[in-house]
C-alpha cells in the first residue's frame, strides 16, 4: 500500500481543482516481449520485437478517461529513477493533473493496485482479486467492476458464460454494492442493478482482436469518463459505449498506446 504524509493529505483536500475523475491506484513501467509462443521452462527463443510502454490498472484508467475528455487527477507513488521521471512526462503529455504523484528514492517504479474514482461516484475494480475481500469494499462502492475470472474467485462459481455472469452479479449485489458489472470480453458485459433488482446483458460489437492487454482497463476508464460526464446516462448505456471503446483499444498492440483519444471515435459516443 502506497502511504502519503499529512501535508501531502491536506494539499488533496484544500485543493481548489475540481476534478471529474480521481483515480488512486498504480502505475507500471511495461516491458513487452513478442515471440510465436511461451518459453518451457529453462528454454530460450527468439521473440520479434520488443518494446516499452505504460501500464498499471490504475494509470491505464486514469490515462482513457483523460484521452475521452475527462479532467483527471492520479494520486499514486513512483521511483525517484528513469521510470518513474518518464510516467510523470507521460501523464502530464495525456493532460493528466500530477500534483499528487509522489516519487521516493525508497522503492523502485511500480505498486500494487488499488483504483477508486473519486469526486463522481465510486467505481472499485478487485484486482488482482482475493477471495475474502473485505466486506466494507463491496459497501462503499457504487460501482463495483470486475471481470468473469475475478468474479469466480470473489463468489467461488463458475462464471463462464452469461447467464453465470447474472447469477454471480447477483451474489456480488447481495454484498451492499449500488451496482455490479462483469465484463466478459467479447461477450460484452453484465449489469446488474439493485434499483429494480434488474440485470442486464450488454453485448459489444464484433471486431478484429490483435491484443487484449488493458482492455479492461480502458473499459473501466471509460466508464469513469460517461460516469462523470453524463451523470444521468442510464449505466447500461456507460457500459455499452464503454464496451465500443474498449474494443478500440484490442485492434492494436499494447496498453495506453492503444487506447483511443476522444478524436478517433464516433460522435454519436458524445
Amino acid at each position: 500500500m502506497m502511504k502519503y504524509s499529512l501535508e501531502t493529505a491536506g494539499k488533496i483536500n484544500m485543493s481548489e481543482e475540481a476534478f471529474d475523475v480521481m483515480v488512486v491506484g498504480s502505475c507500471m513501467t511495461d516491458l513487452v516481449s513478442q515471440a510465436p509462443r511461451l518459453p518451457k521452462a529453462g528454454e530460450t527463443i527468439h521473440g520479434q520485437k520488443f518494446f516499452i510502454g505504460f501500464g498499471g490498472k490504475g494509470a491505464n484508467q486514469c490515462i482513457q478517461a483523460a484521452r475521452l475528455g475527462a479532467k483527471t487527477a492520479m494520486v499514486c507513488k513512483v521511483g525517484e529513477d528513469f521510470f518513474g521521471d518518464n510516467y510523470i512526462h507521460n501523464f502530464k503529455d495525456n493532460g493528466v493533473h500530477t500534483d499528487f504523484v509522489g516519487q521516493t528514492s525508497d522503492a523502485a517504479t511500480g505498486t500494487a493496485s488499488i483504483v477508486v474514482n473519486d469526486a463522481v461516484k465510486t467505481i472499485f475494480n478487485p484486482a488482482p482479486a482475493i477471495a475474502n475481500l473485505d466486506a466494507e469494499f463491496y459497501r462503499a462502492s457504487d460501482v463495483f467492476c470486475c471481470n468473469e475470472s475475478e468474479a469466480e474467485l470473489l463468489t467461488g462459481s463458475s462464471v463462464a458464460n452469461v447467464e453465470e455472469a447474472h447469477q454471480a452479479g447477483q451474489q456480488l449485489l447481495k454484498r451492499g454494492c449500488g451496482s455490479v458489472i462483469i465484463t466478459l470480453g467479447p461477450q460484452g458485459c453484465v449489469v446488474v442493478k439493485a434499483q429494480g433488482l434488474t440485470s442486464t446483458h450488454v453485448q459489444t460489437t464484433a471486431c478484429a482482436t490483435v491484443d487484449t492487454t488493458g482492455a479492461g482497463d480502458s473499459f473501466i476508464g471509460a466508464l469513469a469518463f460517461y460516469t462523470a460526464h453524463y451523470p444521468t446516462m442510464p449505466l447500461e448505456e456507460m457500459a455499452s459505449r464503454a464496451n465500443r471503446v474498449a474494443a478500440v483499444s484490442v485492434q492494436a498492440v499494447g496498453t495506453q498506446s492503444s487506447y483511443p483519444f476522444r478524436r478517433d471515435l464516433p460522435a454519436e459516443l458524445f
